[in-house]
């Protein structure tokens, strides 16, 4: 009996607790009655949250979260580190390839132009 109606119930509950304990800034969360917004502020004390729902900013219980639908994405700062770093090298080669498809690029509108002007 205790494995079949209260421990399921117990495992929901306590899924949804860790849920709304890892809420932070910038998530996407469906309230109870179906509003979608961005966490703006949590209020831990108070247990209220501030949503931006389209520039609008509603306070809600944290207990009126029904489920959050997208958690916010930090990217990981030592990638960018080493992105910057590559692209500092990379950059000479870059710059005279883009030169040579831009020269090419000046000489196709020339040649347009001339053959408008040959038209008319």
């Amino acid at each position: 009996m205790y494995f079949l109606m209260i421990r399921p119930q117990k495992k929901q509950q306590e899924k949804r607790r860790e849920q709304l304990s890892k809420i932070k800034p910038g998530d996407q969360v469906i309230t109870i009655g179906r509003l979608h917004g961005v966490v703006d502020e949590i209020n831990e004390a108070e247990k209220t949250v501030t949503l931006d729902c389209d520039g609008i900013y509603l306070v809600f219980d944290l207990s009126a979260i029904a489920s959050v639908k997208q958690p916010a994405v930090v990217a990981p700062a030592a990638n960018d580190d080493q992105k910057a770093d590559t692209t500092s090298t990379d950059a000479p080669a870059d710059s005279q390839t883009s030169d040579s498809a831009q020269e090419s690029d000046d000489k196709s509108a020339d040649s347009a132009d001339d053959s408008k002007a040959e038209n008319k």
